[in-house]
């Protein structure tokens, strides 16, 4: 058997495909291709396709990664469920029509789990075992690691964190606990809505950034502070992790974990101070790295 497997991997967003080679846990190479996810689920396999016939065919590889968001049953590498963002992407059969197409081994699995499994491999989590993985972006994504392996669930969707209730007054008066719910509160979008209500320019999380200046904005953030530390308390109290590694390009921004430190003491019991709250440190490249490490698993399976 060899040990330097090499696989072409993919993180199927909602902007973009990043896709790249990797090798004995190296990106050797990336690129990012645009997903126009609004043409559905079939556009998109058909986009990875046809980037697996231009990339791959030149470089042998081993076996095919896919990270993609939706819930996905990783045991069948299949779609069990996208919302609207991705019309028509519930239900495929992504590994069962790639294995078939290309007859190498293919592992697909839900962006958030690959973005964990590459930091519990290769980032900010490589000494410890079990941990609790979010993203921070249009929603909120979550993972559960324990002993190096994603805790998938009864029904291959657990850790969806951003649908906990923070909120529950919203939740009832709404009739809806999507109207309560974390994400609702705490995504990158709820900061950027909160910061355009007051300028109207202020239209990313980048352009907050830039107006920290104005102390209102400054405010807006501390507010938003307060909802992540809001649902990450529950989290915390409920599952009592060694660590909980926060992902996301805002989590990136060292005045977010300044205040997170700041704050944590107004909302987690002090019997819990010893979990830690870390940034993840791979950044864009953890997807595609935690997705070649569970295809390089798939593909010693395949071997046996």
């Amino acid at each position: 058997m060899r040990d330097n497997m090499k696989t072409i991997v993919f993180d199927i967003g909602g902007t973009a495909i990043k896709f790249g080679i990797c090798s004995d846990g190296q990106l050797l190479s990336a690129s990012e291709f645009p997903t126009q996810a609004r043409l559905g689920g079939r556009h998109i396999l058909n986009t990875v396709i046809r980037l697996i016939e231009r990339e791959g065919g030149g470089v042998p590889c081993d076996g095919i990664g896919i990270s993609t968001a939706g819930q996905i049953d990783a045991s069948e590498g299949s779609v069990l469920y996208a919302n609207r963002n991705i019309p028509d992407y519930t239900g495929l059969q992504i590994r069962r029509e790639l294995e078939a197409r290309f007859h190498i081994p293919t592992a697909v699995e839900n962006d958030v789990n690959s973005a964990a499994i590459g930091e519990a491999v290769y980032g900010g989590a490589k000494d410890i075992p079990s941990f609790l993985c979010l993203t921070y972006g249009t929603g909120i994504g979550g993972a559960i690691v324990e002993n190096r392996a994603v805790y998938h669930g009864s029904g291959y969707s657990a850790g969806e964190f951003g649908s906990i209730v923070t909120h529950a007054g919203a939740a009832i008066a709404g009739g809806s606990f999507t109207d309560g719910c974390y994400e609702r509160f705490a995504s990158v979008t709820a900061l950027v809505d909160a910061a355009a209500r007051y300028d109207s320019r202020l239209t990313d999380g980048r352009k907050v950034f830039a107006a920290l200046g104005d102390p209102h904005v400054m405010q807006i953030l501390d507010s938003w502070v307060d909802e992540v530390l809001c649902g990450l308390s529950s989290l915390i109290h409920i599952f009592n992790p060694a660590c909980v590694i926060l992902g996301g390009g805002i989590m990136s921004q060292p005045l977010i974990h300044e205040k997170i430190a700041a704050r944590r003491e107004c909302f987690i019991m002090p019997s819990f101070s010893h979990v830690r709250i870390l940034p993840a440190l791979l950044g864009n490249r953890a997807g595609l790295l935690g997705i070649h490490y569970l295809t390089e698993e798939r593909i010693r399976q395949s071997r046996l």
